[in-house]
């Protein structure tokens, strides 16, 4: 594992045509399997089971969950037990992402979206609890209090790598825009670009999450950018990201960078940014996704540069 992820410098012809620089930090690269936030999330929460004595991590995730894919080689790789309940049917565990993640050790339960919708009930929490009495039980994305220490750490490493006025991630489940907010202290702006529908709510999470540091408030939170929902892309997008890849020479997949940077190239040709304009983007990996798409038939294998996957050691 890196100690600081790299910060890149990307050049575009809109970015020379409307005098912005722009800048890109690598979580992707930060490992070749836990790359990006879901590591910085799941950082603290692994030292935690530790110093608890936890026998492994309950968590929750779609069948292709990046989460899911991260934490069950965190668990191969950190020597603790993982169980994903994953929302779907049983016939998901042939898909690339649960195949790798029940090559690492992780046990999967399936259950209905009745049921899954039921994972942040008090109830449902303390039931799993008893069946699982010494495991400790992390949110859908690795979203708790315990990742947001990690995510702020990109905030520490920034200060000493780049100086810049925009800060802008992809927002799932709030745990790394809230991580952010709590590490930069109000010093730039804070952008967050939601990949699912009807993300409003997700405001609400945030202040949750930032408690007593309320008064943090040069952040946002961009709805329109979902695509048509979470999982969701038009085909516009898709080529435009397709573009962006080739012309930087970076890897994105459509589900969360992805539409950072389609959120990107249209704010700034509504002229969002004055002249000058220095951006940082927060690339939060999920690669591994991209298998899935090429298994869905979503996009076309030899088209995207697809991940390898590093052998159970």
């Amino acid at each position: 594992m890196k100690p600081c992820s790299d910060l890149q410098s990307l050049s575009h012809p809109l970015f020379d045509q409307y005098q912005i620089q722009v800048q890109i930090k690598r979580d992707d690269l930060i490992h070749p399997i836990i790359s990006g936030n879901k590591w910085r999330k799941l950082k603290y929460n692994i030292e935690h089971i530790k110093q608890q004595h936890h026998q492994g991590i309950v968590s929750f995730g779609g069948s292709y969950s990046n989460h899911i894919h991260a934490l069950a080689y965190a668990g191969h790789y950190k020597q603790f037990n993982t169980i994903g309940i994953i929302r779907g049917e049983p016939h998901y565990a042939n898909n690339y992402t649960l195949q790798c993640a029940q090559k690492w050790g992780m046990k999967l339960i399936f259950v209905d979206r009745k049921t899954y919708r039921k994972r942040h009930e008090t109830s449902y929490l303390a039931q799993l609890q008893q069946q699982f009495p010494n495991y400790f039980i992390v949110p859908e994305g690795g979203s708790n209090h315990l990742a947001l220490p990690g995510v702020s750490e990109v905030c520490q490493e920034l200060e000493a790598q780049t100086e810049f006025d925009t800060l802008i991630t992809p927002v799932g489940s709030a745990g790394t825009l809230s991580g952010l907010i709590l590490g930069d202290q109000g010093k730039h702006q804070l952008l967050g670009v939601a990949v699912l529908k009807q993300a409003q709510y997700l405001v609400n999470e945030i202040n949750q999450f930032i408690g007593h540091h309320a008064q943090l408030t040069n952040w946002q939170l961009l709805t329109d950018y979902h695509g048509g929902g979470y999982g969701k892309f038009s085909s516009g997008d898709l080529s435009a990201l397709k573009a962006f890849s080739e012309q930087t020479a970076i890897p994105f997949e459509p589900i969360y960078s992805g539409k950072m940077i389609v959120a990107l190239l249209d704010l700034i040709k509504k002229n969002t940014f004055p002249a000058g304009h220095r951006i940082v983007l927060l690339h939060t990996g999920g690669l591994q996704g991209l298998h899935g798409l090429v298994e869905q038939q979503r996009i076309k294998a030899d088209e995207w540069p697809l991940p390898p996957e590093l052998p159970v050691q």
